[in-house]
């Protein structure tokens, strides 16, 4: 079976979730079938519309020179389209969200073959991307829905995910929708007793931390958890891993509830650029908590990279996440309304206060948390369910 993968992250440039899992499957799915992956290039080095290294079956395509300076929703559709241009010979492609939708919906059409793609969120629960991608918005919720309503079968990362698929796109066939829960590789993210980055970046290792990574965008809520923190208990320290913001008036708010909690408390550090992976591994693991307060989140892979460093989690109560966290045995829930955001935000502190105060209990938490991702996270399985989707299209 030939295989298409098509993706705008992968590595080097993985920023988030939707990579990481792109990353893992493909090195899974190696095995398994013949595959090539088409993702983005955001190399300055690369010339030409494609660059491709045979060697591992991956091809680079970059954006249309003609395009420079135009909304980046159109820049996209390029790169779609030079993806679908060159994904000839296979049997099928998987595109994984909205960046790369277009380019396995033009290629199902061209080449004739059959179109899955991975729902890793969808544009209409994201309504903030409006103040991001100005019109270009409405260009990518057509290109979602054109291609969703069209694939021959969709993939959602959790139940929750899979629920709003069919929510969200009415049209689809319930029976085309399943669900391939996102994985983790247990070896990567494992616990590191070392504490040479903790103290590098400023982390005074004999004090609780709290810890929170993912990018500064609405989605993510993470001045959610800045206001949260004025109320944490004395003497925790709060780690925010957190760059990429989606524009700058979110970057300017962001900037300034940092500023003001730090007036109010010590211990404030803020890493606004991307760390590698060992020292992420490293700052799960000591941490007395990993906060994830995402106001849309289909499953979120960071929660999964906590629980595998066996650090307990406290998550809003959204989408997938219930689905890998379980409330009082691997962290706490907290209900998230929209209505009510200082009432989350309050939820949020003292769910935080919980587990900080008890060191036991969030021992125990973690080490729920590590089993539960070895034992049902795995991206071997993924894979495996993954090219059992595969099969049922091309019966």
């Amino acid at each position: 079976m030939k295989v298409g993968l098509l993706t705008r992250e992968y590595p080097p440039d993985v920023y988030g979730g939707a990579g990481v899992h792109a990353e893992f499957l493909a090195r899974e799915l190696r095995g398994l079938v013949d595959l090539s992956v088409h993702s983005w290039s955001t190399s300055d080095t690369d010339t030409g519309d494609e660059v491709a290294d045979k060697a591992s079956g991956l091809v680079r395509h970059r954006t249309a020179a003609g395009l420079d300076g135009a909304n980046n929703a159109l820049r996209t559709l390029s790169v779609d389209l030079s993806i679908a241009a060159a994904v000839t010979g296979v049997d099928l492609v998987h595109s994984h969200t909205w960046y790369a939708n277009m380019a396995g919906h033009l290629a199902k059409l061209l080449h004739g073959v059959p179109h899955v793609m991975t729902a890793h969120s969808l544009e209409p629960l994201r309504p903030w991307k409006a103040e991001q991608l100005g019109g270009g918005y409405a260009v990518s919720c057509w290109a979602e829905r054109t291609a969703v309503e069209a694939a021959d079968a969709v993939i959602a990362v959790s139940h929750g995910m899979r629920a709003d698929v069919l929510a969200c796109y009415p049209r689809v066939d319930p029976g085309r929708v399943h669900v391939v829960h996102n994985g983790i590789d247990t070896a990567l993210y494992r616990p590191d007793p070392g504490t040479d980055v903790v103290e590098r970046l400023g982390i005074d290792p004999a004090r609780p931390f709290v810890l929170f990574v993912g990018r500064i965008t609405r989605q993510k809520g993470v001045p959610h958890l800045v206001r949260a923190a004025r109320e944490f208990a004395p003497g925790t320290q709060v780690v925010l891993c957190a760059g990429s913001p989606d524009t700058p008036e979110l970057d300017a708010e962001f900037r300034s509830l940092v500023g003001e909690l730090r007036e109010r408390r010590d211990g404030v550090v803020w890493i606004p650029q991307m760390l590698p992976r060992p020292d992420v591994v490293q700052l799960l693991t000591h941490a007395a908590v990993f906060v994830c307060p995402s106001v849309y989140e289909p499953l979120g892979i960071v929660n999964l990279e906590a629980m595998a460093c066996g650090t307990a989690v406290v998550a809003s109560a959204v989408g997938g996440i219930p689905e890998v966290v379980e409330h009082g045995r691997t962290g706490l829930l907290v209900p998230y309304e929209e209505a009510d955001p200082r009432g989350f935000e309050a939820a949020l502190a003292a769910a935080v206060n919980e587990v900080v105060t008890d060191g036991a209990r969030a021992r125990a938490m973690g080490e729920a948390g590590r089993r539960r991702a070895v034992t049902e996270f795995g991206w071997d399985a993924v894979a495996r369910r993954t090219v059992e989707v595969y099969a049922s299209v091309l019966e």
